[in-house]
């Protein structure tokens, strides 16, 4: 078996892994510097990827859907007397808190400059980047020097009603004239290497898919304690008042997300097995 082979064929079962396996991934090996050769920009393109890929599903089958089957969604979701569910930003937030009890050292926040709470606006830095983002609808790369991380911001686009109506109608909002298609934040990632490897890469994949779920049981959590709580199994939303059950709704993020995921992931092995590890994987869709 030649070193190419042997390499595609690892990272190929790896990614099977981690896709057929995700809630319980096994652990994956530490990385050395010497093997930390792909540009960073890679790595937050994939993971905004996957992270836009569930934020639809998120947004359009479970919001968007639910509301006419019945359910609610609110912003005091976590509230004792609440019977509603995350919106999509906090579905987002819920994601990201549970990165940040991971050992991979990623982070994701949701931030914009017509913030409604005022801790997500841009400051300094991540406000000029941003200004640059909403000027030319291009994701922005840059080091932030202060905290020592890589940075990437990717425009969080309205792309469906529910979020433009939670905002124009929310009281703590400073803007309320939000349409359709405009930029109304930036999904904002943080790493601290410039450079990483293939198993950080799968790392970081592995925790984020664990954020996805870790962010879904709190929902199903909560929507056990409603007085009338939904129907959990196999269907969804759209199909009445229901919901999919974890293992469901991970196997819709699989189907969503793989068709991007797994060509770049064996893109990045090829490269590796030919020396060329930075070659640039397919763009992300955001």
């Amino acid at each position: 078996m030649t070193n190419k082979t042997f390499w595609v064929s690892l990272f190929a079962l790896t990614c099977l892994g981690i896709y057929l396996f995700v809630s319980a991934p096994p652990p994956l090996p530490e990385t050395s510097t010497a093997q930390a050769s792909i540009p960073v920009e890679r790595l937050f393109e994939l993971v905004q990827a996957e992270n836009a890929a569930v934020r639809a599903l998120w947004t359009q089958e479970i919001v968007g859907q639910g509301k006419k089957a019945g359910l609610k969604f609110d912003e005091h979701w976590r509230d004792a007397e609440s019977e509603a569910g995350p919106l999509p930003a906090l579905f987002l937030r819920e994601t990201a808190k549970s990165l940040e009890k991971s050992r991979v050292r990623i982070s994701l926040f949701l931030g914009s400059d017509y913030p409604i709470s005022p801790d997500n606006r841009f400051e300094g830095l991540q406000k000029d980047k941003f200004e640059q983002l909403r000027q030319t609808r291009q994701p922005q790369f840059f080091y932030m020097p202060d905290i020592e991380r890589h940075t990437a911001m990717f425009a969080d686009v309205a792309v469906a009603e529910p979020c433009v109506e939670c905002h124009n109608k929310h009281e703590q909002s400073p803007k309320h004239d939000w349409r359709l298609h405009d930029i109304m934040g930036a999904t904002t990632w943080m790493y601290p290497a410039q450079k990483v490897s293939s198993e950080e890469i799968l790392q970081a994949l592995t925790v984020l898919h664990d954020g996805f779920r870790d962010a879904y049981t709190a929902y199903l959590d909560k929507v056990k304690t409603f007085k009338k709580p939904p129907a959990i199994g196999d269907k969804w939303p759209r199909d009445g008042y229901f919901l999919p059950s974890i293992e469901t709704f991970m196997q819709t993020v699989l189907e969503r997300t793989a068709p991007h995921t797994l060509p770049v992931i064996g893109a990045l092995a090829a490269a590796k097995g030919s020396g060329s590890v930075e070659a640039k994987p397919h763009a992300a869709a955001h």
